[in-house]
């Protein structure tokens, strides 16, 4: 008996988790800032999602996942670093030309696209928590309010007011030539 419901849920997982794992690959790495953080994040998520299938209501799978990958990679960072540092500090190794298709002409436009890009993932990494995951929730994983709201477990209209902060604070960055080094 247990042999048959251990296959379940193995079947389950496979179908419920595996399809979203390059999702959560990218959240991790967001909240992590690190390749190899987030690597450990998701590995302890996938162990969290598969002793917790059976709590799975057939819901959005893609928001049950990156829940679990939200809560694990804070659960990591509170562990493993000061509560100061929550960064991503690491901009070159995030590759933003996976998910921005551009239509590069010349070199020189390759070259600002690419200075454009290292901006905008500068400008991103310098916003408080809250708004960077809201961002990336919304504009990087494409999830709805609703879905945003039930990974982060704040009301609807929070996840809009953080939006707008989110969207603003990157425009007045953008603008203003790029975040500020210290």
């Amino acid at each position: 008996m247990n042999r048959i419901r251990s296959r379940d849920a193995n079947a389950r997982f496979r179908s419920v988790v595996l399809p979203h794992l390059d999702d959560a690959y990218a959240l991790a790495r967001w909240l992590t800032g690190s390749r190899a953080d987030s690597e450990d994040v998701v590995q302890d998520a996938c162990l969290r999602a598969l002793r917790g299938i059976g709590n799975f209501s057939n819901g959005s799978a893609r928001a049950w996942v990156l829940t679990i990958v939200r809560h694990t990679a804070y659960t990591w960072l509170h562990k493993n670093r000061p509560a100061a540092v929550v960064l991503v500090e690491d901009f070159e190794a995030v590759n933003w030309t996976q998910s921005i298709e551009l239509d590069v002409e010349t070199p020189e436009t390759a070259l600002i696209a690419q200075d454009d890009a290292t901006l905008l993932e500068a400008a991103i990494a310098t916003l408080p928590a809250p708004l960077r995951e809201t961002l990336v929730l919304r504009e990087v994983q494409e999830l709805s309010y609703r879905e945003i709201a039930e990974v982060t477990g704040v009301p609807i209209g929070t996840v809009m007011s953080r939006l707008a902060r989110a969207r603003g604070r990157i425009i007045s960055i953008m603008t203003s030539g790029g975040p500020r080094q210290n």
